[in-house]
């Protein structure tokens, strides 16, 4: 019996404290054992030439980076990552290989598509009502999540335009573009799909000055996250590994 493949997490977090726990999350959440999951960290690392046909699927993480950063004030290493994730996201288009880009990456895959990306609809680290649409609930991975369900988000941008070849599959009252759907299998979130609260909490600890909430307010921040209950995003990793596994 031939061996099933590895998949790829993408990460880009120069955040070290952040970075093992994030693979973490990821590979608990997919329900792999780290033989099945590799790890390549854009920001240390060019991405070079991926042989797609080598992996099952990717996932791309978070990152404390902005696409609406100007682009003379981005670091060349944030320019290089975009630059990446941007060819990565066309050649999944091309062939239909599937791509779940998280938080960060949703944001990327929005302008490689011609949306709009801006902070109108920036949220604080916390727990929300993600409500999936019509389109959410038929979708093959996004449809088995409950139609309402709590996720934890922290962004300071979000997509404002949908692409025009998107199919929208998740909003909540504060951010009409949750999750997205764009040709059979690339998808993205806003919200972070592969934390628990601990994880959340644990990360909030690292990142309480990049301005997702006030430093301040970290004790509070982190009692009302701790307070949440946040049981059923990470069934959407584990969904989508099926699903590429599948293929």
């Amino acid at each position: 019996m031939t061996a099933p493949k590895p998949f790829l997490f993408l990460s880009a977090r120069p955040e070290v404290e952040a970075v093992g726990p994030e693979y973490e999350s990821v590979r608990r959440a997919m329900r792999l054992d780290a033989g099945r999951l590799e790890h390549h960290r854009l920001d240390v690392e060019p991405l070079g030439e991926v042989r797609l046909d080598a992996f099952a699927g990717i996932v791309v993480g978070g990152s404390p980076y902005n696409v609406t950063t100007p682009e003379d004030h981005k670091h060349p290493v944030q320019q290089r990552v975009e630059a990446e994730l941007a060819a990565l996201a066309e050649r999944a288009l091309d062939i239909g290989f599937p791509v779940m880009f998280t938080c960060y990456g949703i944001g990327v895959l929005t302008r490689v598509l011609g949306g709009r990306v801006g902070t109108r609809y920036g949220e604080n680290a916390a727990a929300v009502e993600i409500a999936l649409t019509a389109d959410g609930v038929a979708d093959p991975l996004v449809g088995t999540l409950p139609g309402r369900f709590d996720a934890l988000v922290g962004h300071k941008e979000s997509t404002e335009l949908l692409p025009a070849d998107a199919v929208l599959l998740a909003s909540s009252a504060g951010c009409p573009v949750q999750i997205y759907r764009v040709g059979p299998s690339v998808y993205a979130t806003q919200f972070h799909p592969e934390v628990t609260t601990d994880d959340f909490i644990a990360r909030a600890q690292v990142y309480r000055h990049h301005g997702y909430f006030p430093a301040s307010e970290l004790r509070e921040v982190s009692r009302r996250l701790a307070e949440a209950s946040v049981t059923e995003p990470q069934r959407l990793l584990a969904r989508f590994v099926e699903l590429a596994d599948a293929r």
